[in-house]
């Protein structure tokens, strides 16, 4: 149960150091080689340290069971890191075609929780930001801010480590506490993801990068894909939604009009915004790129057949092809097959 006291844990309330670092003679509270101890931290690495009370409670970001994940908040499960294979495209020989679990997300660096460097990228796709420097403080302020989530704002990151230039994102997040994300409970993304995005992934917003790998974000989305997103209504109902009803936990858009809230069930306007949570989790998912939905599979009932992996949430019938279609309906033409490469 989350109390008064823990919501203020990161508020520098009083006492609330040591629940994070040794003070004066608690070096006996270390875990492990105290010499291996940064910041005098109590656990290992700082993602260790978040790990202990954020693991699987106050927002359970790290499963105890690969194919049992928590509740999904809306930013995904870490314990997707650690399956043994993403890869459910059915016409590639198993030997030669695994795709292990670190393309399953954002790989922080938390040794005493199985996790470390990601073992493919060096840096950030389209970054500089270097992969064994990635821990959640990398992009949540331990020490408290008035930002959705604690996420960092403009500024030095990690001990001068790295330097952020576009400001935190505006956004009302769902209860840590209580309930999970479902149409009518979700975060109510406002305005600056995918700018704030470009802190570490710049390269994916610049014109001269390769259009294969430059889906438009942070851009409003005009009439016409506000209107197929909110007339659609599955592979088999590709037009018979309505935008009262229409909005897709699963698709979510950016938007900062009053109407759009946390409850909030209404389809987008032509003002909204894609943004790169549109298709991806902030930290990981049963998915190669932290995708939302698999997207070199066709159909996401087959998420998981093949791998043996979690298969992720199909908000429709068995009929229904990639969940790209909720904004480009290509399906009802049967041409829903969208391939995306990893870009590593």
């Amino acid at each position: 149960m989350l109390t008064n006291l823990g919501w203020a844990f990161h508020e520098e309330g009083a006492s609330n150091c040591g629940g994070c670092h040794t003070i004066g003679a608690k070096e006996a509270d270390m875990v492990g080689d105290q010499s291996q101890h940064p910041f005098l931290l109590l656990r290992s690495t700082p993602s260790d340290v978040c790990l202990t009370c954020h693991a699987t409670e106050l927002g359970a970001v790290f499963a105890e069971d690969v194919l049992s994940p928590s509740p999904e908040k809306g930013g995904g499960n870490f314990i997707f890191l650690l399956e043994e294979n993403l890869n459910d495209v059915a016409d590639q020989a198993d030997s030669v075609s695994w795709i292990s679990g670190d393309a399953a997300g954002h790989n922080i660096n938390a040794t005493e929780h199985g996790l470390g460097t990601d073992g493919t990228l060096s840096h950030a796709p389209g970054g500089t930001f270097r992969s064994d420097w990635l821990s959640c403080t990398s992009c949540h302020d331990p020490h408290g801010n008035a930002n959705f989530r604690m996420l960092h704002g403009s500024g030095s990151i990690q001990a001068r480590l790295y330097h952020f230039t576009n400001a935190a994102p505006e956004a009302e997040g769902i209860s840590l506490e209580f309930g999970s994300e479902s149409n009518g409970n979700h975060t109510a993304y406002k305005s600056g993801m995918s700018q704030w995005c470009a802190n570490c992934h710049s390269d994916f917003h610049n014109t001269g990068y390769p259009t294969i790998l430059r889906h438009p974000s942070g851009k409003e989305i005009g009439a016409a894909i506000a209107s197929a997103y909110g007339s659609y209504n599955g592979t088999s109902d590709p037009y018979g939604g309505m935008r009262a009803t229409a909005y897709l936990a699963e698709v979510p858009f950016e938007d900062n009009s009053p109407e759009h809230t946390t409850s909030s069930t209404m389809g987008p306007t032509a003002s909204s915004r894609i943004m790169c949570l549109t298709c991806h989790r902030a930290h990981a998912s049963s998915a190669p790129d932290a995708g939302r939905w698999d997207f070199s599979v066709t159909f996401p009932a087959d998420d998981g057949r093949r791998s043996g992996s979690y298969a992720l949430l199909n908000p429709y019938d068995k009929s229904q092809r990639s969940l790209c279609n909720k904004c480009h309906i290509k399906d009802a033409k049967g041409t829903g097959d969208v391939l995306v490469a990893r870009g590593q």
